[in-house]
């Protein structure tokens, strides 16, 4: 049976996954640190290109050692699809399946894609494809190190590891937790998104999936808000806003391209 995403940003869910979100290891978590550190005077922390990486892969391992990581038949597509995809623009990429119910995908600014299995369960490869290649996208465009720096500024880790000489201080379970919960809840701006969309798109094109698949794969997710998958899908929709019209978008640069190759 497949686990809830463990990570404190969805609340979201039905309310017994989130009480269950609370506690991690038989430990309850204070998300209300996260809150607080909003608001906190504390003197701002700087951080540095490998403060920003060491962050990012420290989140990751965390999301990775409390979220349990397929290795069967979803991993196995994973990897077909993905066979020969290795880097973005010379940075390593590593992708893993999360075998939860929620209906998601992120990246992180190591080259971390992660793919939740339930959005694998309604996405064909093509649209599965756009998806990830959006992911890739935001890791290229270096929004995903942006959404980790504001994550830690907007996050309890901030006040309690605080940083000496510039470099921030090794971050305590709780902390990586109140981090995560930060990152997950990230916003990427209009711009942003569509410049995402648009290495999907061409993403999908070089590695020869169809050049509707960003479309299809985001009308698959409007679609589906309206049914009885809709809370899966709350989260999604909350870090990747305006799906419709960027569907539309999609779709009218596809048909351009068609056009163009006839």
């Amino acid at each position: 049976m497949k686990r809830v995403f463990l990570i404190l940003a969805l609340s979201v869910l039905c309310m017994s996954a989130a009480d269950a979100q609370l506690r991690i290891g038989g430990r309850k978590i204070d998300t209300g640190k996260a809150v607080k550190a909003v608001g906190d005077m504390a003197t701002a922390v700087t951080l540095s290109d490998d403060d920003i990486a060491r962050l990012c892969r420290e989140s990751v391992e965390w999301l990775d050692a409390h979220n349990p990581v397929d290795t069967g038949e979803y991993d196995a597509r994973l990897k077909r699809l993905t066979e020969g995809i290795t880097d973005a623009e010379g940075l390593p990429l590593n992708f893993k399946v999360y075998y939860v119910t929620d209906i998601n995908a992120f990246a992180c600014g190591d080259g971390s894609i992660r793919v939740f299995s339930s959005l694998m369960d309604i996405m064909t490869d093509d649209e599965l494809m756009a998806i990830i290649g959006h992911e890739i996208g935001h890791i290229v465009h270096h929004d995903s190190k942006d959404a980790i720096k504001r994550a830690y500024m907007a996050s309890a880790a901030r006040n309690a590891a605080g940083a000496v000489g510039g470099t921030v201080g090794k971050l305590t379970e709780s902390q990586l937790g109140d981090l995560a919960q930060a990152f997950m809840g990230a916003q990427f701006s209009q711009k942003q998104e569509y410049a995402a969309d648009d290495y999907g798109f061409e993403f999908c094109v070089a590695h020869g999936f169809s050049p509707y698949g960003m479309a299809d794969g985001l009308n698959r997710l409007v679609e589906l808000s309206n049914g009885d998958k809709a809370p899966k899908l709350q989260q999604m929709f909350s870090s990747h806003p305006d799906s419709e019209k960027r569907a539309q978008r999609m779709k009218q640069k596809a048909e351009a391209y068609e056009a163009g190759n006839r």
